[in-house]
């Protein structure tokens, strides 16, 4: 994956001091890059039963498109509070620097639909764990989370895999 490593972009102190932001936006840029990235989150599942394939706003649409594509499943858009037009479900998570909330609409999962989660990034894991327990709260099967990046010393990869959340990751920084 080096060369996936590659290919993303470093911010240093974005959106505060001291961080170092990985944005993705250079990798989906490169349609090479795109395309490796895609496959490589969709190959542990290819040829097995998912139904839905959820992604986290913004960047988990763009990733989750492609991937639902991929397996032949739905896609799922699990939005910031307000954004979503029908009944929803929502859940209160929390935040580096608070709290947030985020649902799903009621009826975009039925009880017992086997789905994966993608998000770009995972970090302190807060938001992700949050989109878990909203998707077994509406009677998901949680089959795995997925992402490109996995920052391991701020521990969300674990969270997940706590919550005995399979978690597969394409690349890890170190730090924040």
């Amino acid at each position: 994956m080096s060369d996936l490593k590659s290919v993303v972009r470093t911010i240093p102190d974005y959106p505060k001091p001291g961080v170092m932001f990985r944005d993705i936006t250079t990798l989906l840029g490169d349609a090479r890059s795109f395309r490796r990235a895609v496959d490589e989150l969709v190959q542990p599942w290819a040829g097995s039963k998912v139904d839905k394939v959820a992604g986290i706003e913004a960047r988990g649409f763009i990733l989750g498109g492609a991937v639902a594509h991929q397996l032949s499943a739905g896609f799922v858009p699990i939005r910031k509070k307000g954004k979503l037009p029908h009944t929803t479900v929502r859940i209160a998570y929390s935040l580096e620097y608070g709290l947030d909330e985020m649902e799903v609409h009621a009826d975009a999962i039925h009880p017992g639909e086997r789905v994966i989660l993608i998000d770009d990034l995972i970090a302190t894991g807060g938001t992700a764990e949050g989109a878990v327990k909203l998707m077994r709260q509406i009677g998901a099967e949680v089959v795995a989370a997925c992402f490109i990046i996995d920052l391991p010393d701020l521990g969300g990869a674990d969270k997940l895999r706590a919550m005995n959340v399979p978690v597969r990751t394409l690349m890890t920084f170190d730090g924040h």
